[in-house]
């Protein structure tokens, strides 16, 4: 049964009945917030990738180091800035359908609308740097180009457990955003969490869109950047995310929960 005193099931609660009503009430509105997460990811994603190009001339083992760091900053934007990212979504969905806070029918649409809103977001930044000079940092040889390549040559099934660990360490980020009252503190273990998914090479596959779309509209690919296998790479993140988010930390964590004890996540946010 739902423990009524756990942190964690308020503010999964309130997080899904917050999502339903802005989906029910307007999805649009839903849509631009879905926009916004794929436009701070992919923004980050930019900048760290320009930066990591610039590094490599100094030293090659900077350019993944200064990549990681930049682009990690992009989930504070999204957690503090309330825009709403899949792979986040996959946690407090999975959550709220174990508590009956929300169906699974509307749980399933609202994830579908919310990975097509983050899709969104990251081409419309990848169209307008296509319109600027910041296009120009990437040719053949750039860091962005064999990071695409480099993804697009893995197998299915090394991409789905890429895309679980991968999530598994943005649900950190987002579990200490909900229960750390320090604000400082709260950026800290945010930006950690993300900065080792990336720089150990796991699968994100909101963070796949930014890549693979400035990527595209650079013009500098290679061969193996198909359509099918842009697609497998993101429906294998996507799975992947799920799985890592949604079921091994969404599901447990509500399964954990589902107790009378008073062993529960958490009485009290961590100071």
């Amino acid at each position: 049964m739902e423990n009524i005193n756990s942190n964690f099931n308020k503010k999964v609660k309130a997080a899904c009945n917050k999502k339903e009503d802005l989906f029910d009430s307007s999805i649009l509105k839903y849509i631009f917030r879905s926009a916004l997460a794929g436009i701070f990811l992919t923004l980050t994603t930019l900048a760290g990738l320009i930066a990591a190009d610039h590094l490599s001339g100094l030293s090659p083992v900077l350019a993944k180091p200064a990549f990681a760091g930049i682009f990690a900053i992009g989930l504070c934007y999204v957690l503090f800035l309330n825009a709403e990212l899949a792979t986040g979504n996959m946690m407090f969905l999975t959550a709220g359908v174990y508590n009956k806070y929300i169906s699974l029918k509307k749980a399933i649409i609202i994830l579908l609308v919310c990975t097509l809103g983050n899709l969104i977001g990251a081409y419309l930044v990848s169209f307008v740097t296509s319109l600027t000079s910041a296009i120009n940092s990437f040719d053949a040889n750039s860091f962005l180009t064999g990071l695409v390549s480099a993804k697009l040559d893995k197998a299915s099934m090394d991409i789905l457990f890429a895309g679980l660990l991968a999530n598994v360490f943005v649900n950190l980020a987002v579990l200490s955003f909900m229960l750390v009252e320090n604000q400082a503190f709260k950026g800290f273990l945010i930006m950690s969490a993300v900065f080792m998914f990336v720089y150990i090479g796991l699968e994100h596959v909101v963070a796949n869109f930014g890549l693979f779309s400035l990527s595209q509209f650079s013009g500098n690919i290679k061969e193996n950047f198909t359509l099918a296998n842009v697609l497998r790479q993101w429906i294998f993140a996507f799975l992947g995310n799920y799985i890592g988010g949604g079921i091994c930390i969404g599901f447990l964590y509500a399964w954990l929960n589902d107790t009378k004890t008073k062993f529960v996540d958490w009485l009290n946010k961590i100071k």
